[in-house]
């Protein structure tokens, strides 16, 4: 009865851990788009152009990529509960700046401190489902959390404008900033220092003797699979982020304010990705299928599903693109879950945020090269056909590479570290 009792207690426990990921990286992605809900109101109020505002966006873009590079071994090293604490802290109050700014400059430089701090959020995601949660039900916490930035896109919008246009727009980064500062009591509250989950991998403090060369990370065939397959995944998401709207109002001829309608539905279906993304290999685990065939079956069929994206460019009903582009970012999720949930199953515990981190900074700089391409192809007459002709073939190429780089996905015990080498 006992042992039920404890049993019981760490199911809860983890619950409410898996919740607190989920908050946080919703807070993560309504912390970054209140900028953009709220240009019209401070372009007017400060004069802002256009090209200001890009350097804002680009401030925010540049310092996430480079902050990548660190912040997963930041959280290997000091441990992911007070690692992930210092992070969302660490946004809250660059959000919260926001609100005491005046300048261009000031603005670009605020922006890039939050972009830097909200990159914790993709390893300490990551290593929440190693840590926590044996490898069979990794993918869907992950699928759960991964949800959390398509539920952000929604409630965004629907409550940043009201607070702002309610108690003004200082208000709104100071209450959106604040509920970061609560969650980090909340999490301190939580988390245990230590995981005694049957199979997780093991301490949320952390190695902190411990030292994961660059140099070893980079001569493993593991690493570069996580490489290729966020930077030829993670483009089609940033491009589709920043350009979906204005692809409906070229296309479609739709104004700002029947957008929402269809965009709306867009996200809803990427968030249902997230969650198949989780449960589809979670599925096929329990029915004794091997990891390597569990996930790489899985992200086939994502890779499939996506392929129909270019087919936006022939219809010219918006409703039928935006049920394409659904799919593909429903496709996107779930391979996206996949990746998180590969790289946690064949990196030891002490390396995961490090992985996962280098591989994010491969697709924020993809993600950067997709945007300035599309940039080119709009001034240049060439609309969307390029972007969307990458978008439908890119998870299979980043497939392709996975299975080339490991042709079988073996689960990592914690504590190891053996690297796979190019070429061996």
């Amino acid at each position: 009865m006992e042992r039920m009792i404890v049993e019981g207690i760490g199911n809860t426990r983890r619950l409410l851990i898996v919740g607190l990921a989920f908050t946080a990286i919703m807070l993560n992605y309504v912390d970054r788009q209140i900028i953009a809900l709220l240009k019209p109101m401070l372009q007017s109020e400060f004069g802002w152009s256009d090209r200001d505002y890009s350097h804002m966006a680009s401030a925010f873009q540049f310092s996430a990529a480079v902050a990548f590079l660190g912040t997963g071994w930041f959280i290997d090293r000091i441990g992911l509960r007070r690692g992930f604490a210092i992070g969302v802290g660490a946004w809250s109050l660059a959000g919260m700046a926001h609100a005491f700014v005046t300048s261009v400059g000031g603005f670009v430089g605020v922006r890039a401190a939050l972009g830097a701090a909200e990159s914790i959020g993709t390893p300490a995601q990551v290593k929440t489902a190693a840590t926590y949660f044996p490898p069979e039900q990794r993918s869907l916490m992950l699928g759960v959390g991964n949800m959390a930035s398509n539920f952000g896109a929604v409630v965004a919008p629907l409550t940043i404008p009201a607070l702002a246009l309610a108690l003004g727009w200082r208000a709104a980064f100071l209450i959106a900033g604040g509920l970061g500062l609560v969650w980090v009591l909340a999490w301190f509250a939580v988390t245990p220092r230590t995981s005694k989950t049957p199979g997780a991998a093991g301490s949320a403090d952390g190695d902190r003797g411990a030292s994961v060369p660059w140099s070893s990370l980079l001569r493993d065939r593991r690493q570069w699979a996580v490489i290729a397959a966020k930077a030829l995944s993670d483009q089609v998401w940033w491009f589709l982020l920043f350009f979906m709207p204005d692809l409906f109002h070229r296309m479609f001829g739709m104004s700002q304010g029947s957008l929402g309608l269809p965009i709306a539905t867009i996200y809803f279906l990427a968030a249902l990705g997230s969650l198949s993304g989780g449960i589809l290999p979670t599925y096929l685990l329990r029915r004794g299928v091997d990891v390597n065939r569990a996930r790489k079956g899985s992200m086939l069929l994502y890779a499939l599903l996506i392929l129909p994206v270019p087919l936006v460019l022939l219809t010219g009903d918006p409703w039928v693109a935006a049920g394409l582009l659904g799919l593909g970012l429903f496709a996107h999720q779930g391979f996206s879950t996949n990746v998180f949930a590969m790289t946690a199953d064949i990196f030891p515990s002490r390396m995961i945020g490090t992985a996962i981190g280098i591989g994010a900074f491969a697709g924020n700089l993809s993600g950067m090269g997709m945007i300035e391409l599309a940039g080119w192809s709009l001034d240049n007459g060439h609309g969307y056909t390029p972007m969307l002709l990458i978008c439908g073939g890119s998870y299979l190429v980043a497939l392709l590479l996975i299975h080339l780089l490991v042709p079988k996905l073996v689960v990592a015990e914690p504590g190891t570290a053996k690297v796979a080498r190019a070429g061996h």
